[in-house]
């Protein structure tokens, strides 16, 4: 439970190994203010139930710590070790980097264009990237940037990797919330009308766009705060976030 070996990133985490496979340990930190290893499994759970294709999770108590253990999806467990995946990330898909002055190619218009040159069923996984523009636009996960997403390849063919790093946020502002990256004819305004308004470059006509939209606000809409407690999220921790599902501006 020493927090010294990290893959990289914001958040306290190492690889682990169990006769399964290698999982992402991330841990918790001593001034988070709310149980993120639990609420970030139950954002992966709440994500299945939207439909969308994520990485297997689980929580693990050590001592009195939580853990979440994600397993790794890039690497295939074999009788002579571990078979890696390719695997591209967004950001190098859009050519850009975390610069400021990169940051006008994080975009998933882009990124869905580039998808779709490569992917082996681009139908699917550009309506699976669209449904999750409109997850993290419904939990508040603004921390959605390019290193978020990715292609994998197991075999020949490219496809979009399961979805991970799904985490709410709960900001100040009621009226507007930004993605990390622009969706829309009004960039990155987290909302419907502007997640709308590009949807034919999901490969979607606008009732089946507009189906997905109302149809997962519903369901994150009754079924957040059940998810959260069904993980082991406290009931403080679950107020404490009420703020960041379905915000009143989503369907301004």
């Amino acid at each position: 439970m020493l927090l010294g070996t990290s893959m990289g990133g914001a958040r306290p985490k190492a690889v682990v190994q169990d006769d399964v496979g290698l999982w992402i340990a991330k841990f918790n930190r001593d001034d988070d203010r709310w149980n993120n290893t639990r609420v970030e499994h139950a954002m992966l759970r709440l994500a299945r139930e939207c439909g969308l294709t994520t990485a297997e999770s689980r929580i693990e108590t050590v001592g009195t710590k939580d853990v979440l253990l994600v397993k790794r999806f890039d690497r295939e467990r074999t009788g002579k070790g571990y078979a890696r995946a390719r695997m591209v990330s967004g950001l190098t898909l859009l050519r850009a980097d975390e610069m400021p002055q990169s940051r006008q190619n994080w975009s998933y218009l882009i990124l869905v264009e580039e998808l779709r040159r490569v992917v082996h069923d681009p139908k699917r996984d550009a309506r699976e990237l669209f449904r999750r523009i409109c997850f993290n636009a419904l939990i508040s996960n603004l921390d959605d940037h390019p290193r978020n997403h990715a292609i994998l390849a197991k075999q020949k063919p490219w496809g979009l990797s399961p979805a991970y790093d799904l985490k709410p946020s709960a900001p100040a502002s009621t009226e507007r919330r930004d993605l990390a990256m622009e969706c829309g004819d009004q960039g990155r305004y987290a909302n419907a009308t502007n997640i709308l308004s590009q949807h034919a470059r999901f490969l979607l006509d606008r009732d089946e766009a507009q189906k997905i939209v109302n149809d997962m606000k519903a369901k994150v809409q009754a079924t957040w705060y059940e998810t959260l407690r069904a993980s082991g999220v406290s009931a403080n921790d679950a107020e404490a976030l009420r703020g960041a599902f379905v915000y009143p501006g989503f369907s301004v």
